[in-house]
């Protein structure tokens, strides 16, 4: 069965071309949500002033990679001790976050989280919000497949 996730985790590049290539991942896009403004560009975006995250949507299929593993994936490679950063990349559009979209998704987003703090593997506390899925808002095509379009690797 087909479910979607949604996760912010710095600038999508990088975390579309994670995803991308996992098995049971039937589909990535990069895009924008979580923010004030219908239909935001990239610069409107990168302003910080709309509130928008940058994020990756996950299609995948269940019964290969399961949304507990995607959760994984997502705390292992990202810094979720950085408010509003990744890296060189500082604003409120690359704050770390897990959009939901069932409640199943929170509960299991929130366990796993809760044992990433407890794991001891992070020297500050995790500052990654769990928040209910809001408007997706498909980033500009050149954006999408970023770095698979320039045969670049990120992890």
């Amino acid at each position: 069965m087909a479910q979607t996730a949604t996760f912010g985790a710095g600038c999508f590049w990088g975390v579309e071309a994670l995803f991308a290539k996992q098995p049971g991942v039937k589909q990535t896009s990069v895009g924008y949500m979580g923010g004030t403004l219908p239909n935001p560009s990239y610069q409107a975006v990168c302003t910080g002033q709309t509130q928008h995250v940058e994020v990756v949507q996950i299609d995948f299929d269940e019964q290969t990679i399961s949304y507990a593993d995607l959760l994984q994936l997502f705390w292992q490679h990202h810094d979720p001790t950085t408010i509003n950063r990744q890296g060189p990349d500082i604003g409120s559009q690359y704050r770390s976050v897990v959009f939901y979209h069932s409640e199943q998704q929170r509960q299991e987003a929130e366990l796993i989280m809760a044992q990433w703090q407890q794991s001891g593997c992070f020297a500050a506390p995790i500052v990654t919000v769990i928040e209910p899925a809001q408007d997706y808002y498909l980033a500009e095509d050149y954006h999408q497949q970023y770095l698979a379009k320039r045969h670049q690797s990120h992890t």
